[in-house]
């Protein structure tokens, strides 16, 4: 008898395939709509494996829920959806999907970067609604980002490939990293420095540490108040990590320049949310990874982490031990 799973979001057909030649399937088959949490509690009551989403909050309840689990395979790199903890006791496998998106979020963050530098979206609006009457020397002038100074928190993968882009165009490069990375310093050309100074110092300020109760608000009013007049912050990593209300702030009070945000505290973010009504802060609704290679590797990535564990193998991406 196949062993079963539900999957908490409608999948490529080719995925799906690949999953039912090996499990018996229950999906829930809405692809733009989170499964609601009472169909997820009844769903997954006799099931020995998850599929699901950053968006799927798979916390002590679910997981204690489903007697028969052993495994909870997320399709994102980060975790902060599932309570690990609880999973853990439990002896159930958590899984994730790193490094298949490693590129195209750089892609993302370095495009981000570059939009908030030179009002790429302002720039489109004002020429769309019909305000382009002339030409003048400092008409939606930026920041230069060729030789300027970008500070990157957190060296891990994605950081490495964000500071290889930098590279292109010229960039000083400073990193912060819970520990140093001496072989990256030398093959990237990339400098260590403590937060405080990587603040004073940076022109771009880009977050790339992973999320946890550790780091929330790790960028705060303090740190912002660090930053130089024309500083840039860009995040792409979680919402949490940088204090909304502060940063909305020091925007309003010219504090610091602009930010450019793939990521919110709260997510979707309400299109009443404070920092949505400034010009100089560029919005993206978690796209980070969204190419459509890189979706069906990450699709792809997390079926086969259920397969493998389901089938008594070493699951390929652990979060837990």
């Amino acid at each position: 008898m196949k062993s079963s799973i539900f999957i908490t979001r409608k999948l490529p057909e080719a995925i799906v395939k690949s999953l039912e030649h090996h499990f018996e399937i229950k999906m829930w088959e809405e692809e733009d709509t989170p499964v609601p949490r009472s169909v997820l509690l009844k769903e997954i009551q006799d099931v020995e494996g998850i599929y699901c989403l950053l968006t799927d909050t798979i916390d002590e309840e679910v997981i204690k829920g489903a007697p028969n689990l052993k495994v909870i395979s997320n399709m994102a790199v980060g975790f902060n959806n599932i309570d690990i903890q609880a999973a853990e006791q439990q002896g159930i496998v958590v899984t994730n999907t790193p490094g298949v998106l490693t590129e195209t979020t750089a892609d993302l963050t370095f495009t981000l970067l570059m939009s908030t530098a030179r009002r790429i979206v302002e720039a489109s609006d004002y020429l769309r609604n019909g305000n382009w009457d002339t030409w003048s020397p400092m008409l939606l002038t930026g920041q230069e980002i060729h030789g300027s100074t970008l500070g990157i928190i957190g060296l891990g993968r994605i950081g490495e490939a964000v500071a290889k882009r930098a590279k292109g165009f010229g960039m000083n490069l400073l990193y912060y990293n819970r520990t140093r990375k001496f072989e990256k310093e030398e093959e990237i050309g990339i400098q260590y420095a403590d937060l405080d100074t990587l603040l004073k110092e940076s022109d771009f300020v880009c977050v790339m540490i992973p999320y946890s109760p550790k780091v929330h608000h790790f960028i705060g009013k303090d740190e912002l108040a660090l930053m130089k007049p024309n500083a840039i912050v860009i995040n792409t990593s979680r919402g949490g990590i940088v204090d909304e209300e502060a940063l909305y702030e020091s925007l309003v009070n010219k504090q610091i320049w602009g930010a450019g945000l793939d990521v919110f505290e709260e997510e979707p973010v309400s299109t009443n949310h404070p920092l949505l009504s400034l010009s100089n802060v560029v919005t993206l609704p978690h796209i980070g990874s969204a190419s459509v290679n890189t979706r069906l590797k990450m699709a792809q990535l997390a079926a086969d982490n259920i397969i493998h564990v389901l089938n008594d193998k070493s699951p390929l991406t652990p979060v837990n031990s």
